[in-house]
């Protein structure tokens, strides 16, 4: 097995197959409660997505401890400035269409058919950026999307409303240590339709879903995360897993045009709240129907509950 240490001084990492993360924790430090922990990865030929396991000094360790412990390694590793992230940066700025390739991908849920004989495809193969999945251009694995999500935002957010609006307003989200989500749906819809509500139905369709993203980052930056779910992500759907404080929200981003849409969607999301054992969502809703009612709802569906957004 392939072995990259990582320490708080000068971090390394090293993507490969069948990768192990080891965090050597020092005394002062705040991030790992543990004094060596490690984080192994392998990918599992029978798992849609990788495998994780975590020990302490060779003995597993609890659930919540393994899931706070893989949060922290993965803030830090994401805050950190290694070698390859520097050159994924510097391919971007030579290779301006690989970039706009994995932008569509990430933010508007491209389906772009895998062929390495397509210039940038073949590029970020060679590079490891991107992998195919199922016959479909994928990032290569979960790190490299939210680092490089976090990178299209911190680039966006030097010229955008949304993220200032967002960022002089974030005290007022976190309450009693929580992220309150209801809250954050509201303003943005507030912020939104004031800054691009005149804006067309393609505009929006486009752009819609960065913008929230945009908008959430500085909420929740420097103590929560999120990813984008590569799975149920497409042209219309997104699905939004945030963590804050050891708290799972779930928010599903979707296009629609008529109630059939809006009654998947809610389906949809009621199964991601089984898989993720919670028993609220949330939905934000660009809604291209002329009768929309702008504005926030509450739907109750079984035993849970979805808080709805409508743009």
């Amino acid at each position: 097995m392939n072995r990259a240490y990582l320490s708080f001084g000068e971090p390394l990492l090293l993507f490969a197959p069948g990768i192990s993360w080891i965090l050597q924790d020092e005394k002062s430090s705040p991030y790992i409660p543990l004094r060596r922990t490690f984080l192994s990865y392998s990918p599992n030929p029978h798992k849609s997505s990788p495998a994780f396991t975590f020990t302490a000094s060779g003995h597993p360790v609890s659930t919540a401890m393994q899931r706070d412990g893989i949060v922290e390694a993965v803030k830090i590793i994401l805050k950190s400035k290694p070698p390859l992230f520097d050159s994924m940066t510097k391919q971007f700025d030579m290779y301006p269409d690989l970039r706009n390739m994995i932008e569509q991908i990430l933010y508007q849920g491209r389906k772009i058919p895998f062929s390495p004989a397509e210039k940038s495809i073949d590029l970020g193969l060679m590079f490891g950026f991107l992998k195919d999945e199922n016959g479909y251009v994928a990032v290569a694995n979960r790190i490299f999307e939210m680092y490089l999500l976090d990178l299209f935002i911190a680039e966006e957010a030097v010229t955008s409303d949304m993220y200032f609006y967002s960022q002089g307003s974030k005290n007022q989200f976190i309450t009693g240590n929580r992220l309150d989500m209801e809250l954050v749906l509201a303003k943005f819809i507030e912020h939104f339709t004031d800054i691009y509500g005149d804006n067309d139905e393609k505009f929006i369709e486009a752009y819609g879903r960065k913008f929230f993203l945009l908008y959430l980052k500085p909420i929740i930056n420097g103590t929560g995360n999120y990813y984008v779910e590569a799975q149920t992500r497409d042209a219309k759907r997104t699905d939004v897993i945030v963590d804050y404080l050891g708290e799972q929200l779930v928010v599903e981003l979707k296009i629609w045009h008529g109630n059939e849409y809006n009654e998947r969607g809610e389906k949809q999301l009621l199964e991601y709240l089984d898989y993720f054992r919670q028993e609220k969502g949330y939905m934000l809703s660009f809604n291209f129907n002329k009768k929309k009612t702008v504005g926030m709802k509450r739907i109750r569906i079984e035993d849970r509950t979805i808080v709805e957004a409508v743009v």
